[in-house]
């Protein structure tokens, strides 16, 4: 491998460095990125990254499909008030208004432990996220490994939960993220709600992630109430141990690109709206959990 990188962790993610993904974006730099993307558990940081929407766009599908492309599922259509005016495959996040006071972006977006668009029969697959403008501190996104969450359990934690699958909901995150006026009730329901293994095995890499988040999964299925609750209580908290967890601090330009498959994210919304904060994303479609 003739790419230049440093993990992020002892093992967890990595940084690449003097790539250009404009300048030199050659079928053996992707294979490399992808491989890479891979084998350190779908967590990979390129930094001073100047692209376009279209740039952008053109990079992800190296990944796969896109959420809005033609022929493809949108969103939810809660959001598409943050999706790019001539890119439906981009997803903005902002804390800024346009000239008449309108949002550009989604302003609290992920700022709870979640997988992106696991509510789906297809979930995410990578999220793709540039920050085009980003405050000078604050922030910054952390990420959980939950392909070591998963290995760390006893023999007997994951004899129990290997064979068990969860519902996840948007409605779980709808109805506490999202205003009346915003959240689109045609969201709630069958379309944007899916029943998953709770541990997963990649598809590339064959390797086991516990598939379970707090931003969307609503029960365990088979399960009643109070034990469903207990149960998820405990992986949650399994989920974001300390020694699985990476926080990137943004700087202007860096592109993430991060696997939905093995990892948790979180958003941390601790600065000011004096400070803008502009970042688009593109979301790569995957395959039915399994």
């Amino acid at each position: 491998m003739s790419l230049k990188f440093e993990p992020l962790t002892p093992d967890f993610g990595a940084e690449i460095f003097g790539v250009n993904l404009i300048g030199n974006s050659s079928d053996s730099l992707i294979e490399e990125i992808l491989d890479l993307w891979n084998e350190v558990g779908g967590l990979i940081v390129i930094r001073d990254q100047i692209l376009t929407s279209e740039d952008h766009i053109n990079f992800s599908r190296n990944f796969g499909p896109l959420f809005g492309d033609l022929n493809n599922p949108p969103l939810q259509d809660t959001v598409s008030r943050y999706i790019h005016p001539h890119f439906p495959q981009i997803y903005r996040v902002s804390n800024q208004t346009d000239n008449k006071g309108e949002p550009i972006g989604r302003k609290g977006a992920g700022t709870y432990w979640h997988s992106d668009v696991s509510f789906r029969e297809c979930p995410a697959q990578a999220s793709i996220l540039h920050g085009k403008v980003v405050p000078p501190v604050g922030g910054d996104t952390i990420f959980a490994n939950q392909t070591k969450a998963y290995s760390s359990l006893s023999k007997g934690m994951k004899s129990i939960i290997d064979s068990l699958s969860a519902w996840h909901d948007f409605e779980i995150a709808a109805r506490t993220q999202y205003a009346k006026p915003i959240l689109v009730e045609d969201d709630i329901g069958v379309k944007n709600r899916a029943l998953h293994p709770i541990v997963r095995t990649h598809a590339v890499t064959g390797k086991k992630s516990l598939y379970v988040n707090p931003g969307f999964t609503s029960h365990i299925e088979g399960f009643n109430n109070e034990e469903s609750e207990l149960l998820l209580e405990f992986l949650y908290e399994h989920c974001i141990r300390p020694e699985f967890l990476h926080r990137h601090r943004w700087k202007k330009n860096d592109l993430l690109i991060w696997d939905n498959r093995t990892t948790m994210h979180y958003a941390v919304m601790d600065y000011q709206d004096d400070q803008p904060r502009y970042m688009e994303r593109c979301t790569v479609i995957g395959e039915r959990p399994a």
